[in-house]
């Protein structure tokens, strides 16, 4: 399934140009995380994807959710087939621009953090840089992550999550935290006085990671 996506590219691109692509949360658009690019390295490409389903309200989601259900939470099937379209979304413009000498970066909020938690933890030959914020490891969708340590020693995480979140609560984020270092991965987990949301010190934050 071919994503709608928009795109800032830098001046010049290379084939070790850095690339960075952005999943969005539930019931929002390509926009939200997009605006993150003026503050982004100059010399990177941004992708932002636009998730397939529609919802209320004139947005989009990557899977259905089920809020008066935590034990069904997600749609397994949907948020599958949403990873399995991203995966191949990205390899194709990775392709396209000839980008054979650097690792992709992934940021996503929420749902889309999600989703990064799978693809990186699949497929971390792919990444390095990954951002999850206001999200968690979804069980249901990690049964084949990768939990050879050498195979994930390059990937780098930011995880960021709110103490006031009402629609993740912060124990299934902190979850990230526990896997993670099972995993013997290098991350960073931060906790900030807000809601599901990114206040203006996540901000810094993020940036800052982004900038290494």
């Amino acid at each position: 399934m071919n994503l709608d996506y928009i795109v800032r590219e830098p001046e010049n691109i290379t084939s070790s140009t850095p690339i960075l692509f952005m999943l969005h949360g539930y019931g929002s658009n390509e926009q939200d995380l997009f605006s993150f690019r003026e503050t982004l390295p100059a010399d990177w490409i941004i992708v932002s994807f636009r998730a397939p389903k529609n919802t209320q309200f004139e947005g989009y989601s990557w899977y259905d959710i089920d809020f008066n259900n935590p034990e069904n939470f997600i749609d397994v099937h949907q948020a599958k087939e949403s990873l399995n379209s991203v995966l191949e979304n990205i390899l194709k413009i990775i392709n396209q621009y000839g980008i054979t000498e650097s690792r992709a970066h992934l940021c996503g909020f929420s749902q889309g953090g999600i989703l990064c938690y799978a693809l990186a933890l699949q497929y971390p030959d792919l990444f390095n840089y990954v951002a999850c914020l206001s999200s968690y490891p979804e069980e249901k969708i990690l049964g084949d992550i990768v939990r050879d340590k050498k195979k994930l020693e390059k990937l780098r995480f930011f995880i960021s999550h709110g103490t006031d979140d009402a629609v993740i609560p912060l124990e299934w984020g902190r979850k990230a935290a526990d896997l993670l270092y099972e995993l013997s991965c290098y991350f960073t987990f931060r906790e900030y006085m807000s809601g599901h949301g990114v206040n203006q010190k996540n901000y810094i934050d993020l940036m800052d990671f982004f900038s290494k």
